[in-house]
């Protein structure tokens, strides 16, 4: 069995969407042909996080953590907000709303930090990795980005070693919806640093078609074929054992985060219309919001005229939250309302598929998504900017809810395509074929 190190910022205990992807590879690997050994962070910053998860690494796998230095300490302290949520309260969209402190920082991100917040671990994870590939005989390298620094280390230990490199990616780097507004020249820095990686990696896996189109027309040079598009995917094993009963409300659940140009704004505003037209009464409907929340989120679903029929419930260990999908009538996905997200598609997608309860899903018209839940049948989208066609979508799955009928007849044949484990082995494909004979 061959041995690849893979050097990922977001494992457990952090939580969230990229942790899953990771996590899973590192978990199914070895049925591949690959022992893994893990390279993360000691005292990482998470967004989330998931303490249940570091009973899902597999025990016979070598996890080092290496320090690593936060700015966002610092960040807090001069917001002068010690326990602000990082994520969901700062972005691009939020920020022209701010004070100068904000502007401040921003400034200080998108000059200082390239290619993001995390580049300070370059200065202890390298050496320690170099250590890690003569300790385990290393055959191989793997990296999961963002953060993109993983990137620039995998990098590093590959030109020290001529070792055969896979960079991961779940998201594009410059010109993306997280990508700090930099002038020209960290721009431009930042931009040498992503084409490097580009063209230096053996091969670059891709979470979704979007981030290979987007690299290729940044980089025209770079060849396609290097890339794969390798999607991300739901584990049945990670999923409680609860079953659904019907409710004695219509019951709709959105997991994960929102903020920024992720809202329920549009949501609730098909809702209104529907009440509107008396098809619908809050006393109907339980709308439940599970995860972490911007200000500017909380403040739609204080207002909303649906409120009393909205709970909020903070961030829950990944289970919890499947269990919370499988006990609903539908499953609410909202994707950021922006052009690039009509690629975008988020690892959650697949989890709502695995659950199989039906999809209500706020996506651009044509968008990846909105293709994928078409193909399997597991739901219905609308644009965020198409509020009748929302109403239209939750007044025919309460319909059929309330005539005791099935609200869809999802594919299982094509959803079942999805598990992780295919995705790990698509992985171990990548890993053999580079491989010297």
């Amino acid at each position: 069995m061959k041995t690849v190190l893979v050097i990922a910022y977001h494992f457990p205990p952090g939580g969230g969407p990229g942790v899953q992807r990771v996590l899973k590879h590192v978990t199914y690997l070895r049925e591949s042909g690959w022992r893994p050994v893990v390279l993360t962070v000691e005292n990482g910053d998470f967004p989330a996080r998931d303490e249940s998860l570091l009973a899902k690494i597999p025990s016979d796998v070598t996890v080092v953590r290496v320090p690593i230095l936060e700015p966002y300490d610092l960040y807090r302290r001069f917001m002068g907000n010690k326990s602000a949520a990082i994520d969901v309260n700062v972005n691009k969209a939020s920020s022209e709303q701010r004070g100068w402190k904000e502007h401040v920082t921003n400034w200080i991100r998108a000059t200082l930090f390239i290619p993001d917040a995390r580049v300070g671990w370059l200065l202890t994870a390298v050496k320690k990795g170099m250590e890690m590939v003569e300790e385990h005989h290393v055959d191989a390298i793997y990296s999961s980005s963002p953060p993109y620094t993983c990137a620039l280390i995998a990098r590093s230990i590959k030109r020290k070693t001529g070792l055969p490199w896979v960079a991961g990616f779940r998201d594009p780097w410059t010109e993306f919806l997280t990508t700090p507004d930099r002038w020209f020249l960290p721009a431009a820095i930042d931009r040498s640093l992503e084409r490097s990686v580009f063209r230096e990696a053996d091969l670059i896996e891709c979470a979704w078609t979007g981030i290979i189109d987007d690299a290729v027309r940044k980089y025209p040079e770079l060849d396609r074929k290097r890339f794969r598009h390798v999607p991300n995917g739901f584990d049945a094993s990670d999923f409680p054992k609860v079953s659904y009963s019907r409710n004695e409300r219509f019951t709709v659940t959105y997991t994960g985060s929102m903020y920024g140009r992720r809202t329920p704004k549009a949501f609730l505003a098909a809702l209104d219309r529907l009440l509107d037209q008396g098809r619908v009464v809050p006393a109907d409907v339980h709308i439940r919001f599970v995860g972490r929340f911007g200000d500017e989120v909380h403040e739609m679903l204080d207002t909303s005229r649906f409120a009393p029929s909205i709970e909020r419930i903070g961030y829950v260990p990944h289970d919890v939250s499947i269990g919370y999908l499988m006990q609903s009538e539908a499953s609410l996905l909202i994707v950021d309302d922006a052009k690039e997200s009509a690629e975008i598609v988020p690892g959650k997608v697949y989890e709502y598929l695995g659950v199989g309860r039906p999809i209500i899903a706020l996506a651009p018209q044509g968008s990846a998504i909105a293709t994928l839940i078409k193909e399997t049948s597991a739901g219905a989208s609308a644009a965020q900017d198409n509020i009748e066609g929302i109403a239209e979508i939750i007044g025919t799955f309460l319909d059929r809810w309330k005539r005791g009928e099935q609200i869809t007849h999802p594919n299982t044949a094509e959803i079942v395509k999805y598990e992780r484990r295919a995705a790990a082995h698509q992985l171990g494909s990548m890993l053999h074929e580079l491989q010297r004979p």
